[in-house]
Order: C-alpha cells, then structure tokens, then sequence
C-alpha cells in the first residue's frame, strides 16, 4: 500500500539521490513525514551517515519501510552488508520494494520476522494509523494482531564476523532483542556502535524495564550517549545516570517519555 509515486529523500551528504516508496494516508507518521519533508529522524539519519563507511555492516532491527536500510547500504556499498528485521508483512513489502528501487538487492537482505532473546512463533500487535508502532506484546489497548515469526538474533547472525553499527527500533521490545544478541555481540572483536531507543513504559509493558535494558548494554562496557534531536548534539552519559532515568520516569504510570542512545566510541 505505498503511494502511486516514490518521495525523493532530501538528506545532505547522501552519497547518491534515494527515493523511498511509502504508505498512503492511513499513516500519519513516518510515512506522512518523508513524504511532507523527504526525512524522518534527521538527526539520527546524520549520525548513521557519520559512524558508517564502505564495507561496513549494519543491522537495522525494527526496519518499517526500510528508510534506514537504504541510508545505510547507500553508504556501505558493495563490499557492505545491511540485514534489515521487519515483521509486518505490509511495511516489508514495502522494505523489499525500496531495496530494489534503489538497486540495492545485493546489499540488503530484508528478513521478516521480529529479533528476539528466543526463536519460535509470535505475534504482532498492529497499530491504526502509526505504521511503525507495531508491537510484540500486548499493550494496555486492544490491537488486532496476527501471526509472526521470532528470531533469536545470535543464532540468526551467527555467521557473521563483524557488525558495525546496530540499530533497534522495536516499541518497547529493546531488551529482548538485545538480550538475543548478546551472546554476538560479546564475542565480537570490536565492539558495535548501537542506536536504540529507550522508552520506559513500553519496556515494562513487554516485561522488562529501562533499567534492565541499561544494565545489559552496560555489559558491552562502551560509552553511553543521549541522542539530543533537537539541537543535534551527543551529550556523554553513565548507564547509572540513565537506569535513574528510567526509574524517575516509571514513577509516574502515564508518562510516554523516550530518548534515543547511542552505545559506542566516537573516537
């Protein structure tokens, strides 16, 4: 269900001109803003430009219409690699259609099914008019769902011997994500950089909590980054300062905040 017509994306620095198709009208967020501004996140966009390079390898887990994963492969060319996670069968049809409308078939592979900490059958709860909000859990309103399949994210990946930047956009199922790669993400050489959202409420709503999630990268032993938007700027953090975050935020039942973090050196 993409729009008669592909957006061109208006992103500086693009190594080449890319052009996304999107959702029609029913989606009133990602799609509706590449197609008013030619961006989505574009602070986020800039940094997935600056930490990557040719020959890299990126995992965009939670990838929606694939607007990341064409960033990314459009950076990491031939000799790169971008495996992008989507479970909706609507958004990865759109996914697949990006990828080669960009002629980037041979860079991506669009896998669908959802990353997980364990592999087996789930299912997704939709969402009605925020196409990318779609969740593995049951919230607090009633969703239609349907079947998907979960993927173990170390099993799935294990071949692979070098990851350069992760990204996980998944709706509160962060942790279980993580929790399934770890076991990669331990073992690798150099450690990945990592761009993750953080929301405490969805995260306690699909059975872990901010601070569990903080402590499990803690693991990784990198720096901890919050992503500022807004003034687009990277402000240095401590997992403790953030799991207090997110123990300040649960306090209060109908608070939504999130941020986005970045896990990684900038050196």
């Amino acid at each position: 269900m993409s729009s008669s017509s592909a957006v061109a994306l208006h992103i500086p620095d693009l190594p080449r001109p890319l052009q996304l198709y999107v959702h029609g009208e029913r989606d009133q967020f990602v799609s509706r803003r590449i197609r008013e501004e030619g961006v989505w996140e574009p602070y986020e966009t800039e940094l997935v430009l600056q930490l990557l390079q040719a020959g890299d390898v990126f995992v965009d887990v939670g990838a929606n219409i694939g607007y990341f994963s064409v960033v990314a492969a459009s950076v990491v060319g031939d000799d790169g690699a971008v495996f992008a996670f989507e479970p909706d069968p609507d958004n990865f049809r759109l996914l697949q259609a990006n990828a080669a409308l960009n002629g980037q078939q041979q860079r991506i592979t669009p896998v669908a099914a959802a990353l997980s900490d364990t592999s087996g059958e789930g299912r997704l709860f939709l969402a009605a008019d925020n196409l990318g909000d779609h969740q593995v859990y049951a919230g607090e309103e009633e969703r239609p769902s349907l079947a998907i399949a979960l993927l173990q994210g170390s099993e799935y990946l294990r071949e692979l011997r070098r990851l350069d930047l992760l990204k996980v956009d998944t709706q509160g199922s962060e942790y279980q994500v993580i929790a399934g790669l770890m076991p990669l993400l331990s073992t690798l050489q150099d450690r990945p950089r990592i761009l993750i959202e953080l929301t405490p409420h969805a995260l306690r709503q699909a059975g872990a909590s901010g601070r569990e999630l903080i402590e499990l990268l803690a693991q990784l032993e990198q720096p901890m980054w919050i992503v500022d938007h807004i003034e687009h700027r990277l402000y240095a953090t401590t997992a403790e300062e953030l799991a207090v975050w997110c123990d300040n935020w649960e306090q209060v039942p109908q608070n939504r905040g999130f941020m986005n973090i970045l896990v990684g050196r900038m050196d």
